[in-house]
């Protein structure tokens, strides 16, 4: 118990952080009067579309959670005397979206903050940004681990605390996607109309659409970043600890399992040392006056460096400590944080400026917009090599030290660290907001100068930070997918966590398996396809009502009036909360559907197939996404002509063709792959219980 007391600490040290941090960000210079009216504008609108975002969730959390609250007391049974399952569900919903609220009300309050302490400096600058991305990344961390911590020792059942992973990742996607749509479709749409028709900067203030492109960085950059990596963080430790809950479970009969068993409080407690060695990574972040993009990228990378050092001694040490622990646990930790960190460099190699990758794909932009789209579809199609090698040897050493709970701690190990990961990816959006608002606000032009730096590093974070998520998803989702198969009497577990000689087994030729396979191979393409469309879609209204303003407002492009930014922010509010419904909703019903009409063994082939093809898709879009935006900002340096040239043009074009890819598709691919397996393994006992539809 005293172990649990340590990550209970942990979990409230974190958030204390994140409380200091938030009152460091805010007690910060706010700049003139222009800038902190700029700055009030993107907060309302983020505002409200959080609030509406959320209350357009509530049925579907109402409903969740009477299901789940009638299949308590006659499928699952876990003799707790409460709807132990509805109740993690709900808490899980709740703290992923206060999770998202919190790191989004700092954000656009660091915004203007960034933009007033760029004019003294690069670093105040970085200091001020990033402090608002460890906000959210210690938050995050904070939340996830005291949600888990404090349901598992109230509940004493990991069954009913997976609820708590459903809540999260249910939230998470739609805040994904429903975030996505609306900051793309203002990005797309004021890029298309001001930048390639229009031919006014990015961010000027005449455009209507760019108060509506600062709110989508935020809703979809940083609250539904945040509810994407809550749920994946949750998500690592349930499926650890439930793994090690069932394997014991199996080999004894039910009889050997403790709930303070170190096999299932060490995920926690890695998971707490991650947030200290995180915590410690924030101080090593520093920026000198004259940096380069290399040096403000080393300054990230030395946190990251130093975190990932430290937790490494860390887990040493709890191995060393902790009663049971086998070094063969370290080992699975030390496999999943070196995989993620390969994976992230490897994401920052094809998708920054400063290699050959993505400069290729912007010496294309001088023939056209057609050959950015076909060299950045390539480079993304590239970049999924190195991952998929990485996630590989990790799962085949960690299954080999400590068999599939080896995995599920992989999967921990590489997102303990999250707190100092997310900061870095969190930093970005505030650092572009912070550039929108020096244009608006006609500040000199090198607080301009330094907001882009920032801006740029902060897109190649960005999708090191994706890369990061994909990989730990993959992760996750295999272990989900295990103690999903455990459950459903798929397999059997000895005591390893190793695939048990003699136990049950299945033949993956069954026709339903197949089946499943195909079909689980085809929702990320529908998922993306759907998100897509979503965007081009809530696109063109802010296409047609800049226009539309552009046409009718006397005076607007040359300065001399207003534009109505509110309407694009509307626009786009109502057209994502519209179009996130149908992949939402189908993230859920699919694996049901399939569990209840073709059984659970089908189920279990659709989540290897959801896997299989997700990861590579969401690799390809992220990293091409990057890649596309990053060649724009290249060719925006005096490469090829510079800004307002053929090949800028061109680069634009790419751009916008990337945007939903890295910022809506491709991120949200990653929840979907583990809310369908936490789904499966939240229903495994009803599927169990009654005979499927189609029994061949």
């Amino acid at each position: 118990m005293e172990s649990i007391i340590v990550a209970l600490v942990a979990g409230g040290i974190a958030l204390a952080f994140a409380a200091f941090m938030a009152w460091r960000v805010i007690g910060a210079d706010a700049g003139n009067a222009r800038m902190t009216e700029i700055g009030d504008a993107i907060r309302a609108g983020a505002s409200a579309f959080l609030r509406r975002e959320y209350m357009s969730l509530l049925p579907f959390v109402i409903v969740v959670t009477i299901v789940l609250a009638v299949l308590d007391y006659t499928v699952f049974r876990h003799n707790l005397g409460v709807p132990a399952t509805a109740i993690s569900y709900l808490v899980g919903t709740i703290c992923s979206g206060l999770a998202g609220f919190v790191g989004m009300n700092v954000a656009v309050r660091a915004n203007v903050r960034t933009a007033a302490a760029a004019m003294r400096g690069l670093n105040p600058a970085l200091r001020v940004a990033f402090s608002s991305g460890t906000v959210m990344g210690v938050t995050v961390v904070g939340i996830g681990l005291l949600g888990v911590t404090i349901l598992y020792v109230i509940f004493r059942d990991i069954s009913a605390v997976a609820g708590f992973g459903f809540g999260a990742s249910s939230i998470a996607l739609f805040a994904r996607v429903g975030g996505g749509i609306f900051t793309k479709a203002a990005d797309v749409g004021s890029d298309l109309v001001g930048k390639v028709e229009a031919g006014i900067p990015e961010d000027d203030p005449r455009n209507p659409g760019v108060i509506a492109d600062n709110v989508g960085d935020n809703v979809g950059d940083v609250a539904g970043m945040g509810a994407d990596l809550f749920e994946s963080y949750v998500g690592s430790i349930i499926s650890a600890v439930a793994l090690s809950a069932a394997a014991v479970a199996l080999a004894t009969g039910g009889a050997g399992f403790n709930f303070t068993d170190s096999q299932a409080v060490f995920p926690m407690l890695l998971a707490g040392a991650g947030i200290v060695a995180a915590i410690l990574g924030t101080f090593v972040v520093r920026s000198g006056e004259q940096a380069d993009f290399e040096r403000l990228l080393w300054a990230l990378r030395y946190g990251i460096f130093a975190a990932g050092g430290l937790l490494i001694i860390f887990a040493a040490v709890l191995t060393i400590v902790l009663p049971g622990v086998s070094w063969a646990w370290f080992g699975c930790v030390v496999a999943g944080l070196v995989a993620g960190t390969i994976i992230g460099l490897a994401t920052e190699y094809y998708t920054s400026y400063s290699y050959k990758p993505t400069q290729r794909v912007s010496e294309s932009s001088q023939t056209g917009a057609a050959t950015v789209i076909i060299s950045g579809i390539a480079t993304g199609m590239l970049s999924t090599l190195i991952p998929v090698i990485c996630i590989s040897i990790a799962i085949l050493l960690a299954y080999w030290f400590a068999g599939f709970y080896g995995v599920a701690l992989a999967g921990v190990g590489l997102l303990s660290t999250l707190g100092i990961t997310l900061a870095t990816d969190a930093y970005g959006p505030v650092a572009d907001n912070a550039g929108g608002i020096a244009e608006q606000a006609n500040l000199e032009p090198q607080v301009r100068e330094r907001t882009d730096a920032l801006d740029a590093l902060g897109n190649t974070t960005a999708a090191t930070g994706k890369g990061f998520a994909i990989g730990s998803a993959a992760l996750t989702a295999l272990a989900l997918l295990a103690a999903y198969s455990v459950s459903a009497n798929l397999i059997t577990l000895d005591p390893d966590g190793r695939l048990a000689a003699g136990g049950v087994g299945i033949n993956l030729l069954q026709p339903q398996i197949l089946v499943g396979l195909v079909i689980g191979a085809m929702l990320p393409f529908i998922f993306s396809a759907l998100t897509m469309q979503a965007v081009g879609r809530a696109a063109q209204g802010i296409v047609d009502e800049v226009r539309r303003q552009f046409r009718e407002i006397p005076g607007l492009m040359e300065g001399n009036a207003q534009p109505d930014s509110a309407r694009c922010v509307d626009i786009s509010t109502r057209g994502a909360l519209r179009e996130m419904i149908l992949p939402g909703v189908m993230a859920v019903i699919a694996p049901i559907a399939t569990g209840f009409i073709l059984g659970e063994a089908a189920l279990g082939g659709l989540l290897i197939g959801s896997v299989s093809a997700g990861f590579m898709l969401a690799i390809m879009m992220a990293s091409a996404g990057g890649t596309w935006d990053n060649a724009k900002k290249y060719v925006e340096l005096g490469n090829y002509g510079g800004k307002g040239s053929d090949a800028h043009k061109a680069a634009v074009e790419g751009d916008v063709v990337g945007d939903p890819f890295k910022d809506t598709s491709g991120p949200s691919l990653n929840i979907l792959l583990k809310l369908m397996a936490i789904v499966s393994l939240v229903f495994a006992p009803a599927f169990v219980a009654v005979q499927p539809l189609i029994n061949l």
